[in-house]
């Protein structure tokens, strides 16, 4: 596999130091203190057109003269030069350069132009750039520290990407002071170049990295960035701090949910669906990140509370419930394994206060018993100083009673001189400690919000029931016939008419342009009815008198007609109504008005929105949000994580009446629509009423604008499931297959193909002592990031479902130019022409991508592989390591 592009910024052998200087007070010259005091384990290659020697290193007069091309070079000259120097990196080979240039973003300085111009003049040369504005890079590890701070950050487990100079040197600080060391800091700056996606990319599968910290302030690639994050977050904790989170309404609202829905929200639902974890505070931040990095997790979010005084465990029980943890029951067992060791006038409940004189001894006996019991999860230990307390052996006993456990322990001594040696024992080993229950208790919710979100990542997704296929044709037809008049809206009666195309269940609506057709259209849909205004314009129209309500009768339905049109003529005499929609009256017994909404994001795109619906949606103020495209679990998740969801019974039922399964296909149909109509920005679908035994659309709203048409889905933060590339092909035999890209749901038919291959086969495909795939693995290969990776799979109508005949992948390599390939055909399907036809849809999919070349790896015994990637025109290679392999690749050429 290629070495990732970002590698000569994070292990260069060699660093120039363009600028380089003995001014004191110079950016090169802190640059060069930094380099030399740090230890930079590589050559270090100042560049300065008047001195001969810079920190006791010869230096070189240009880029031209280097006795050797650096990996790095860090460019610390003025604004003005900047390009220039650019232009000389790229005529010598140099592909990665840090911009510390000191000016280059001061107002007035013409700093956008510098940039543009510096960018454009990289991208010619194919030079990655990170900066400016920002305050360099460390990897301390290897003692490159190429930053213009003086903070040098040791070595550790845990990387720190952030957008700000000022946060990056006030956190180095912070971490300075306990003990904390860093696998890699980056500061990122302006983010022209390489950006948080990139910099995620490198950190998910670097060795030195158990833990990555980021601060953000601004997404300005929303896909690459959740890519990034997603992929990292699949192999290691990911901690968010981001300013901004009480910002007001970004947008002026134009429906219900433009109302609800914030850009905080959008990032949120980002993170959701990352597996990342956001965090309020930097030393939040950090403890989080170390917490997680220990290794240890919730099980579960009940939590054992060990005090020593009353009111702390008040306090922090207060904060658990609060942040949706709980305390756990204690068992019969542990309650009479406490008895043992603590006074009588203990409570004999969580939370455990084992009373103001414990000592040591009695705080490691009552730990263990709560440890030691199934019902608990986590443990919070709180301290505070009393007249016969030692902090300092108390912190002692703590932390060996924790290591008989893998369930997470934090400490909370509050207090200050009397308890500072305690903590300073927890910190110096590294043993999760924290001076109030507030940060306490924040922590462990992380550890909470960690936990869930990683479950939603591992699930295995249901194989759907058969569905309809949308009618795409008919719902782009409404919405460009409304474009061609010049409207950005749709009526409510078009707007139903598209959720119908998606087969979300709607109430019947007619439209009546007259009294008489309004009866008549009453008549049609069964009475009693509702008639409301069909206008685009209008977004509440029972506010102006635009809507009435159980008519009951026909004349009703008329006199009805004539005092909406009149309300509304009178109101909004600036519209022009197309008549009055009728529908039948929908009003189940118990029925629940709930709202399914989408708004556009301006970074993350579409974001789906449910809650509480009616005409007091912005009131009650229940909702919660999630980027498409959703699966069954989501659109539930989605569902759980509002108050109306036990309204609904969700918590009874689990999800399983008939109603509620209408409402999650609802919200999955809802996530297809905005996937597949990129003009759609803004959708209301209130109220849907939820019976007994269904889930009925009763009023709609959709926002519309022109979009390009293509198959990219470059509106979309994730990138959903490709359908466009499905295909219905015939074999040589004539037996019809389809090839498609691989979904979730395919696990279970993943799994029964892998079963079933023979023991060569796996042998064939490195799988030999593999009988079949585990949990994980099922999900890594069907859960895929269909951005930067495809799996086209091979299927046929068997007599239980689809049978998958083969399977053929590729993975984007680190550099991101090129691809790792890999193939699999049933036994019973060789030499039917299946691999040739699964690797030609493979090669033109990644050609497609811009991606340069595939390549793969075949053993020497797999004749019948080597002679397909033989008539694919792929160069075959002996492996100079291994004999018994042959290395195939070829060129992608966009031809």
């Amino acid at each position: 596999m290629s070495t990732h592009y970002l590698d000569r910024f994070f292990r260069p052998d060699s660093v120039a130091v363009i600028g380089a200087s003995d001014s004191p007070g110079s950016v090169g010259a802190q640059i060069m203190e930094n380099l030399v005091e740090g230890g930079y384990r590589g050559r270090i290659l100042p560049v300065n057109p008047r001195p001969q020697t810079i920190g006791g290193l010869p230096a070189a007069g240009s880029v031209g003269e280097l006795r050797e091309i650096p990996d790095l070079a860090v460019i610390t000259v003025s604004p003005r030069h900047v390009n220039s120097v650019l232009n000389d990196c790229g005529r010598h080979g140099i592909k990665a350069a840090l911009i510390l240039g000191p000016g280059l973003n001061e107002p007035g300085g013409g700093s956008k132009r510098v940039e543009q111009a510096a960018l454009e003049t990289a991208r010619r040369h194919g030079i990655r750039i990170i900066g400016p504005d920002w305050v360099g890079l460390m990897r301390p590890g290897i003692g490159l520290n190429a930053t213009y701070g003086r903070i040098n950050a040791r070595p550790g487990q845990l990387a720190l990407v952030s957008q700000s100079g000022a946060v990056t040197s006030a956190a180095l600080d912070w971490a300075a002071a306990r003990r904390i060391g860093f696998s890699a800091v980056v500061s990122l700056g302006d983010t022209s170049d390489v950006d948080f996606g990139d910099v995620l990319d490198f950190l998910a599968l670097d060795p030195a990295t158990r833990s990555i910290l980021l601060y953000v302030e601004t997404v300005d690639h929303a896909r690459s960035f959740v890519s990034g994050l997603r992929a990292a977050a699949r192999l290691k904790p990911v901690i968010v701090m981001k300013p901004g989170r009480h910002r007001e309404s970004y947008r002026a609202a134009g429906s219900h949910t433009g109302a609800l829905v914030g850009a905080d929200d959008a990032f949120d639902a980002a993170l959701g669906r990352a597996g990342a974890v956001r965090v309020p505070t930097i030393g939040q931040l950090f403890a989080s990140a170390e917490l997680l990095a220990g290794g240890r997790r919730l099980a579960g979010d009940r939590i054992a509370v060990l005090t020593n005084g009353g009111g702390p465990g008040i306090i922090a029980t207060d904060l658990l419930v609060s942040r949706g943890l709980a305390l756990a029951e204690l068992s019969a067992v542990t309650v009479a394994g406490l008895n043992r060791h603590l006074p009588g006038r203990w409570p004999r409940a969580n939370p455990v206060n084992i009373v103001g004189d414990a000592d040591a001894e009695r705080y490691a006996k009552a730990l263990d018993h709560c440890l030691r019991d199934p019902a608990v999860d986590g443990s919070l230990v709180i301290l505070t100083p009393q007249a016969r307390t030692d902090p300092d052996a108390t912190a002692d006993a703590v932390m060996a009673a924790a290591d008989n456990s893998r369930k997470p322990v934090l400490a909370c001594w509050m207090g200050g001189n009397h308890i500072r040696g305690g903590r300073e024992r927890f910190t110096m080993n590294g043993f999760p400690n924290y001076a109030t229950p507030e940060n306490a208790v924040e922590a462990l919710s992380a550890l909470s919000r960690y936990r869930h979100s990683q479950a939603l990542l591992m699930q295995v997704a249901d194989a759907p029931a058969v569905q309809a296929e949308p009618d795409v044709a008919a719902a782009r037809g409404l919405v460009r016939r409304a474009l061609d008049a010049g409207r950005r809206r749709l009526t409510p009666a078009e707007s139903k008419a598209v959720l119908e195309a998606f087969h979300i269940p709607v109430t019947p609506t007619l439209v009546a342009r007259s009294p008489q057709e309004a009866r008549e259209a009453a008549e049609a849909v069964g009475l009693p009815v509702a008639l409301k205004i069909n206008a685009a314009e209008i977004d509440h129209k029972a506010e102006i008198g635009g809507v009435q309500l159980n008519l009951l009768n026909a004349d009703a339905v008329e006199e009805a007609w004539r005092t909406v049109t009149d309300a509304v003529a009178a109101a909004r005499p600036d519209v022009t109504p197309d008549g009055c929609s009728v529908e039948p009256m929908h009003s189940p017994r118990n029925g629940r008005e709930v709202m399914l909404g989408v708004v556009r994001d301006p970074v993350f795109g579409p974001v789906i929105s449910f809650g509480a619906g009616g005409s007091m949606v912005e009131v009650i103020n229940d909702n919660a949000v999630s980027l498409p495209p959703l699966n069954d679990f989501l659109a539930r998740d989605l569902i759980r994580r509002t108050r109306v969801a036990r309204s609904l019974g969700l918590d009874r039922q689990g999800g399983s009446s008939p109603a509620l399964r209408d409402l999650e296909q609802a919200l999955l149909r809802l996530s297809d629509l905005i996937c597949t109509l990129p003009e759609v920005t803004e959708l209301d679908i209130n109220p849907m009423i939820v019976g007994a035994d269904n889930a009925v659309a009763v009023d709609a709203r959709l926002h519309i604008r022109p979009a390009a048409e293509d198959n990219t889905y470059s509106h979309m933060a994730i990138m959903p499931y490709p359908a466009h590339l499905a295909r219905k092909l015939t074999l040589r035999d004539g037996t019809e297959i389809t090839v498609r890209p691989i979904r979730p749901e395919d696990a279970r038919m993943e799994a029964e193909f892998v079963r079933a291959l023979s023991a060569q086969s796996r042998y064939f495909r490195f799988m030999k002592y593999m009988n079949e795939l585990s949990n994980p693995l099922l999900i890594r290969f069907t859960q895929i990031d269909y951005d930067r990776e495809m799996a086209f799979v091979a299927i046929r109508d068997g007599e239980r479902g689809p049978v998958e005949l083969g399977v053929a992948r590729y993975v984007t390599n680190p550099d991101g130019r090129s691809c790792e390939f890999a193939v699999a055909v049933a036994d019973a399907w060789h030499r039917k022409g299946i691999g040739r036809l699964l690797m030609t849809e493979l090669i033109n999919t990644a050609r497609d991508r811009g991606l340069e070349r595939m390549e793969g790896q075949i053993l020497n015994d797999n004749r019948s592989m080597l002679a397909l990637m033989d008539r694919l025109g792929f160069i075959q290679t002996r492996d100079r390591d291994d004999y018994q392999l042959v290395n195939v690749h070829r060129p992608l050429d966009p031809s």
